[in-house]
């Protein structure tokens, strides 16, 4: 995902079957852009995530199973070892690429190239794009400014699907890390927009922390679900529940001991590939969660610490510190139920949601 000046270009990788280790890395993408104020809109577009489903390209449609479930792209998180580790864990979760601030569109605001841009993609891709944008910027968070923005992108462009951060953005006077907390959010705008915008597809994002919670989104009539740091923070609990409990297909069975193996396949091929990097402690750094709550995480945390210091390659770290770890729970796949969470997040949501929308061109109707 590239981020600039109100803009944002995301790209994700679509779900594979086959083991990651006989391909060459070769996914198919979805990429979005979009300008984030309110008051005006500007988007251009190659396709549209409909149009991916039904089979544009026939062979996504074969292949491919809706984004029920997807991982959001997060600047320096969800890098090519994360998405490694997680397509191990899940074939089916739908993973971005991380974001990447783009300095230079920056410094030529009056001088953007991005209808340019998106021609280019159109001209030699089938790649369809989305649009992901918070509920409102600063003072413009209200209601009917989000379906302006959501009414006059639909209207002028292919997009057809939009995923919202129920959390406004304050641009300024807190940090990003405040502003996935401090802004409050307000699932009803967003369940609003399903009411007001049936032919759309929307995917909800924000504060939804478990597989249970995921699920309630999905009852209460989310076309999909993206979860953020909670999938990278607790990725075996998160991801290996997915294709399960969201996409009702079966378990793969694997262990965190077999994950770790293919893993480190693809740590040792790539490691120093481009000079010093990416080092050992770049490959192992999404692992670093894999135990969350488990028997010997602290322990094994510890020797990670030290082993940086001296290893060379992923297998002699993981010699190194799965002594940590005890059998029981590098050779047990996931639990057949997910851990606990908020079922009743969206219980009363239909009680919360804002007025009906009604576009400029009704209103002028109805004034008449």
């Amino acid at each position: 995902m590239m981020k600039f000046a109100g803009y944002s270009l995301a790209v994700s990788f679509s779900p594979i079957g086959s083991n990651v280790f006989a391909t060459s890395f070769r996914f198919p993408v979805v990429g979005c852009i979009y300008r984030g104020n309110l008051e005006s809109s500007r988007l251009f577009s190659a396709s549209c995530w409909r149009e991916q489903l039904n089979g544009k390209n026939g062979v996504v449609a074969k292949q491919y199973l809706p984004p029920w479930f997807s991982v959001a792209p997060m600047m320096d998180w969800t890098d090519n070892h994360y998405r490694t580790l997680a397509r191990l864990i899940s074939k089916h979760a739908w993973l971005y690429t991380e974001m990447i601030a783009a300095e230079t569109i920056v410094h030529q605001e009056d001088n953007l190239f991005v209808a340019e841009a998106m021609s280019a993609i159109a001209a030699n891709t089938n790649v369809p794009v989305s649009v992901k944008c918070r509920i409102g910027v600063d003072d413009h968070d209200s209601y009917d400014e989000l379906c302006d923005f959501i009414y006059n992108v639909s209207s002028f462009s292919a997009t057809k699907h939009f995923i919202i951060h129920s959390r406004k953005a304050l641009l300024n006077g807190i940090s990003p890390a405040e502003n996935r907390s401090i802004p409050p959010l307000k699932y009803e705008y967003f369940y609003g927009l399903l009411r007001d915008f049936p032919d759309l597809k929307f995917t909800i994002n924000g504060g939804i922390a478990s597989i249970v919670e995921v699920n309630a989104a999905r009852e209460a009539g989310a076309h999909g679900v993206m979860i953020g740091r909670a999938a990278y923070n607790n990725p075996w609990h998160i991801l290996g529940h997915v294709d399960t409990a969201i996409y009702g297909v079966p378990s793969s069975g694997l262990t965190r001991r077999q994950v770790l193996k293919k893993y480190q396949v693809y740590g040792d091929s790539v490691l120093g590939k481009y000079g010093h990097r990416p080092t050992v402690r770049d490959i192992v750094k999404p692992l670093l969660n894999l135990f969350h709550s488990a028997p010997g995480n602290g322990l094994w945390k510890r020797k990670a610490d030290a082993a940086f210091r001296s290893c060379t390659t992923i297998e002699s770290f993981f010699e190194e510190t799965l002594v940590a770890i005890p059998d029981s729970v590098l050779d047990s796949p996931a639990a057949e139920e997910p851990p606990p969470g908020r079922g009743d997040l969206f219980a009363n949501i239909d009680s919360l949601l804002p007025p009906p929308y009604k576009t400029r061109e009704e209103e002028i109707v109805l004034c008449a």
